[in-house]
């Protein structure tokens, strides 16, 4: 006889997929952030809302989560995979562009901002070590939740994306020496300290430089093994084996979790297989966000707010303003436009998530007391939750300012992390897409071909072709393929079925996209022209008109007469192709500007 079934241990993942659901859904159409919709989920089944109240109405205890711990582990994990999908937009190539933000302006504002805001803290009678350690948690910015609003509204690769995603890489980094300082207040003697810091940093280089060496030597050869297996399964397990282990690896050096994830995006991101392995892991990283996020909003104190929502308001208004006056006037400093330093300003002003883990090693080392540090957690994550509002505001003001203060230029120019220019899409890289490929450089037309042949792409890449390994069928791939800017598709698969699937998705993405397929007959073609195909090529009837174009001319026939007969019989065959299509709309779209374009 089979065990009881504990229904206790699906009561949380039941209320997480419940919230990723329904009530985001309901979010998303009310036009409103999905982060305010977790973080208010989150605040409402906490322990200080509906979860306050379980004891006096007992049905309530199956709809809350009373104990954040309990969610901690798979929270965490939801900032690991966003940082490898950030991981996956960057190269160290990027990074270097960027070193002048990240170690200038993102150093001097976590120094500025904890100078700042200890000397707020001290001036209201606080005392110094605890004035020092309030400045350090509230100097950094929330990268989770920042990320993943520029991201939303599509500005992670603008110039305020790039500004103030430069600053919360320094703040990444800069968590362990600020760990080190509170570990350094809270000891008694400090020659041990400072040996153990040393240690530290030794492990963590090493780490580092592991990771790195060994990314550059495994991951290349594991997911050419694994793709080539053809396991959709056993891809994703790859993926996820591969952000684990450096997660681990750098956690267990001292880093964080999320450092060890960017490092291995960023190894994957030089590789044929990022776009694959960015449509695989986005659904997992949705959710387990999601989960971070609901964390966020039980970990407001509501009770501890009403009880002095003054000081709480002026606390939290005071941190606010204090980082964004700092960013903006580094941001100006460092030659960045008016309207993006104030946006950059306004985003990087609130708390982050490593505030809680600063304020808790503090309460442990007896730095803080409990109600200062519940204030302090409650500032940080109400706070972190406005960030969606402080970028609209951001954006609303920028907006209002005058053409000059938010044209880009200055001192910098910001590191350009914009998508690559137009390209034609080749599906398909066999023979046909070759050829293709070939043509398309011999008329200066960048493309990019993507297959699913894992050995044959790696052998392509090698050759410096621009070649990438993912399922085109799935139209989450064609945008990672940047399907939107795209200048034209050719499907060259010898599969009818997925250049269907393929034409179908991209007709609905683009409705004014060239799309050249190739067609097995015409009845493969008239489907295609159904689903929207600019130009399908049969190639039985070509392979026949070809073969009579050579017969008549090895006949004596003259080549003008041969060209014009055969170009007849082209049009009378399309003419019967588009008759067994009757409801397509056939778009006869040319590539008119491959001459005259100064960009070509």
């Amino acid at each position: 006889m089979a065990a009881p079934l504990d229904l206790s241990s699906f009561q949380e993942p039941l209320i997480i997929l419940a919230t990723a659901g329904v009530v985001i859904p309901l979010f998303r159409r009310l036009k409103f952030s999905p982060i305010i919709g977790f973080i208010l989920v989150g605040v409402l089944i906490g322990p200080y809302a509906l979860g306050a109240m379980a004891r006096e109405i007992p049905w309530l205890s199956h709809v809350v989560i009373t104990e954040p711990e309990s969610i901690a582990t798979i929270a965490e994990l939801g900032v690991v995979l966003l940082m490898f999908m950030i991981g996956l937009e960057l190269s160290f190539e990027r990074l270097n562009m960027m070193r002048r933000l990240v170690f200038g302006m993102g150093f001097l504002q976590v120094m500025l901002s904890a100078l700042a805001i200890g000397a707020a803290a001290y001036a209201m009678k606080v005392d110094l070590t605890t004035a020092i350690v309030l400045g350090l948690a509230l100097s950094v910015s929330s990268t989770a939740i920042i990320v993943q609003t520029l991201s939303e509204n599509r500005r992670l690769a603008a110039p305020v994306g790039r500004a103030t995603f430069s600053v919360l890489l320094f703040q990444d980094l800069a968590v362990v020496p600020i760990l080190f300082a509170v570990s350094v207040l809270g000891a008694q003697g400090e020659g041990p300290v400072f040996r153990t810091f040393g240690v530290a940093m030794l492990q963590a280089a090493v780490a580092v430089v592991a990771i790195v060496v060994l990314g550059r030597i495994v991951l290349r050869p594991l997911f050419r093994m694994v793709a080539g297996a053809g396991a959709s399964e056993s891809f994703m397990a790859a993926s996820l084996l591969v952000i684990l282990g450096a997660s681990i690896a750098t956690a267990t050096a001292g880093l964080s979790m999320a450092m060890g994830a960017l490092i291995a995006g960023i190894l994957l991101a030089e590789t044929e297989y990022r776009r694959q392995i960015e449509i695989t892991i986005e659904p997992f990283k949705g959710l387990l966000l999601g989960v971070f996020l609901i964390s966020v909003g039980m970990s407001i104190d509501l009770p501890r707010i009403a009880a002095s929502p003054v000081v709480f308001i002026g606390v939290g208004v005071a941190m606010v303003a204090i980082k964004a006056l700092i960013v903006t006037g580094l941001g100006r400093a460092f030659g960045l436009p008016l309207g993006v330093s104030l946006q950059s300003g306004l985003l990087l002003g609130p708390g982050s998530e490593f505030t809680f883990v600063i304020i808790g090693l503090a309460t442990h080392l007896d730095l803080l007391s409990p109600d200062l540090a519940a204030l302090a957690l409650a500032v940080a994550a109400t706070t972190m939750s406005l960030v969606p509002v402080l970028e609209r505001v951001g954006a609303w003001t920028e907006r209002r300012l005058p053409a000059k203060a938010t044209a880009e230029g200055g001192l910098a120019p910001l590191p350009d992390l914009a998508p690559s220019p137009p390209r034609v899409i080749v599906c398909g890289y066999g023979r046909v897409g070759q050829t293709v490929g070939a043509m398309l450089q011999v008329h200066n037309l960048p493309f990019l071909a993507v297959d699913m042949d894992a050995r044959e792409v790696s052998r392509h890449r090698s050759r410096g072709h621009p070649v990438a390994y993912g399922d085109a069928t799935r139209v989450e791939f064609l945008r990672l393929c940047d399907i939107a800017n795209a200048r034209a598709l050719v499907v060259t698969l010898d599969s009818p079925t997925a250049a269907a699937q393929i034409v179908e998705a991209a007709r609905g993405e683009r409705p004014d996209l060239i799309i050249v397929c190739r067609a097995r007959d015409a009845r493969d073609a008239a489907r295609l022209y159904r689903l929207g195909a600019t130009d399908a090529v049969p190639e039985t009837t070509e392979a026949s008109l070809v073969l009579c174009e050579q017969l008549l001319v090895d006949l004596g026939v003259p080549m003008g007469y041969v060209i014009a007969s055969v170009h007849d019989r082209r049009a009378e065959q399309r003419a019967e192709i588009e008759a067994m299509a009757p409801d397509a709309t056939v778009r006869r779209a040319r590539l008119t500007r491959v001459r005259d374009d100064p960009e070509d």
